[in-house]
């Protein structure tokens, strides 16, 4: 018999940790791993965008969304077994390669590039500035929880990868980028 998705234990606040523990709903632990999901629901969209290389980057983005619930549930278990399954420094150089790949194909940078552009590069932004996000929940976690590095070390490198591969969409279908002009 299939289960209702409505548990009716939520409803004063509350959610349960893996192992049970039910703790409050702004938990900062909560708040780590539930923006770890906003970008990775963030990233489902990302993904079926027309103006992705849909030869590659489709795949890029599913595996990186698996890595996003490798850290999701990792960052769900507070018990001192838990243990991070699927991320690797393997998984930090991947992100490396793709960076440098499409670092090279860009000109230098003439100041700061407002976010945007076109369509697919500001998702790519919305998606860096959610990265950011998580890695802050997740630092402030670390001040009373023991953290991977590796969970710091790859969201730190996916944001860059985010900026990059912004950039490298609006230079590659022609979209100027627009700099910060502090005068305005």
């Amino acid at each position: 018999m299939k289960s209702k998705i409505y548990t009716l234990t939520g409803d004063a606040g509350t959610t349960s940790l893996v192992g049970g523990k039910r703790v409050s709903k702004d938990n900062i632990r909560v708040e780590a791993y539930g923006t770890i999901d906003e970008l990775n629901a963030y990233l489902g969209l990302l993904a079926h965008n027309s103006k992705l290389d849909q030869e590659h980057m489709p795949a890029v983005i599913r595996r990186i969304q698996n890595k996003l619930f490798n850290i999701g549930a990792y960052l769900a278990d507070d018990r001192h077994t838990a243990t991070l399954h699927g991320l690797t420094t393997a998984d930090v150089e991947m992100l490396e390669q793709h960076i440098d790949e499409w670092d090279a194909t860009l000109p230098p940078m003439q100041g700061f590039i407002l976010p945007g552009g076109s369509r697919l590069s500001a998702m790519c932004d919305v998606c860096r500035t959610l990265t950011r996000r998580a890695e802050r929940r997740i630092v402030t976690l670390a001040h009373q929880s023991m953290i991977d590095a590796i969970v710091l070390q790859y969201l730190n490198r996916l944001s860059d990868f985010f900026f990059v591969f912004a950039r490298y969409n609006n230079i590659s279908n022609q979209v100027e980028e627009i700099y910060w002009d502090k005068n305005a």
